[in-house]
């Protein structure tokens, strides 16, 4: 069975995820649960960089912008959604992020309806 990658980190952003929710409940837009995760990780101490602007290129030419919701540590992408399920172009967009930072971890977290939902997402080789 391979080693779980980064687990005290992933437990904190996770655990933050429910104490967000557990406080505001579901039915908000995403730019609510990520200020509101933003001030979890900062009264934990747990750095990270928000909206982070990354620049998508094809042989030297910039096609355009997109933006993580979260980096945490350097280490972990954390893509925040508002739904009570998860879709392929989901998971496809967290791997996409991955692939441009070279980052090994991505975490999908959604406040839906019925809870949290969340996905550790790892970059293939």
């Amino acid at each position: 069975m391979a080693e779980l990658i980064y687990p005290k980190l992933s437990y904190e952003i996770i655990g933050s995820a429910f104490e967000v929710y557990n406080s505001i409940g579901s039915g908000y837009q995403e730019k609510y649960y990520q200020k509101a995760l933003a001030k979890e990780f900062q009264a934990k101490g747990i750095k990270f960089k928000e909206q982070l602007p990354v620049k998508i290129s094809h042989k030297g030419i910039d096609l355009g912008v997109y933006y993580f919701d979260f980096l945490v540590e350097e280490k972990i992408v954390v893509e925040l959604k508002n739904s009570s399920k998860f879709y392929i172009k989901d998971i496809k967009q967290v791997l996409g992020y991955l692939k441009s930072k070279s980052i090994k971890l991505g975490i999908l977290i959604s406040f839906g309806k019925n809870g949290i939902i969340h996905k550790r997402i790892l970059k293939g080789d």
